[in-house]
């Protein structure tokens, strides 16, 4: 399905393609501990904005919806988390990006612990794991599929810019949630699979946000957006 997103480019939106050589100075660990810089572009409720590149995109929309960029060093990472009753477009602008993404299993299937101090898991479908290289196609997920939880992970410097439909709100059940993801074989005794192999399954469970989430704010300096 052709996305309009598809066709954008970071000089559209006030980038400027980063050079990897630039980043292999920085060694592993030091690639790490830089920060993945968040560019808020805009925010709207059921109006179309007056901007191109923008202009058809939104004008699709009618609905709560925001658009942002996360530009990543290499090797950092935005874990595995939740987008719940959301439509997600994502389009990696430049260089190289792992997504890993999952589905919950529908009717859903949870294991408590038995052992004191671990978590509850619910049993998801892996959906892709897969490197995005710009140019590429968007991708777009949805609330019960399409990988709606997803992991990032920057295999070069890049940049993914985001349309979030509706964006996250917590007082209206759209809270982000982080999670880790276990092998089925950790708890998979009694659980049924359709279709597929076990290795195509995973035992999710809840966690904290992060620690080690290192975002800094930067400033969109794109086109002006009009409403």
């Amino acid at each position: 399905m052709y996305c309009f997103t598809d066709t954008f480019t970071p000089a559209d939106v006030g980038l400027k393609e980063e050079n990897p050589i630039d980043d292999e100075g920085h060694g592993r660990v030091a690639r790490c501990t830089q920060p993945i810089t968040y560019l808020h572009i805009h925010e709207c409720d059921g109006f179309t904005v007056q901007c191109l590149p923008f202009q058809a995109f939104y004008a699709s929309f009618y609905r709560v919806h925001k658009m942002c960029i996360f530009c990543f060093p290499t090797s950092s990472v935005i874990p595995l988390h939740d987008h719940p009753e959301m439509t997600v477009f994502s389009k990696v602008l430049y260089g190289s990006l792992r997504v890993k993404s999952y589905d919950w299993i529908e009717p859903t299937c949870i294991r408590e612990s038995t052992e004191p101090g671990c978590p509850q898991v619910r049993l998801a479908r892996s959906v892709m794991d897969k490197v995005f290289t710009a140019p590429c196609r968007t991708s777009v997920l949805y609330p019960k599929s399409g990988g709606n939880l997803h992991c990032f992970t920057a295999v070069s410097p890049c940049a993914v810019l985001d349309v979030l439909a509706p964006p996250y709100r917590e007082d209206l059940g759209r809270k982000c949630t982080y999670y880790i993801d276990y092998p089925f074989s950790t708890s998979g005794n009694g659980a049924q699979i359709s279709n597929g192999k076990e290795e195509d399954y995973a035992w999710l469970a809840e966690t904290e946000t992060p620690a080690d989430l290192y975002m800094q704010p930067g400033v969109y300096v794109g086109p002006p957006i009009q409403v």
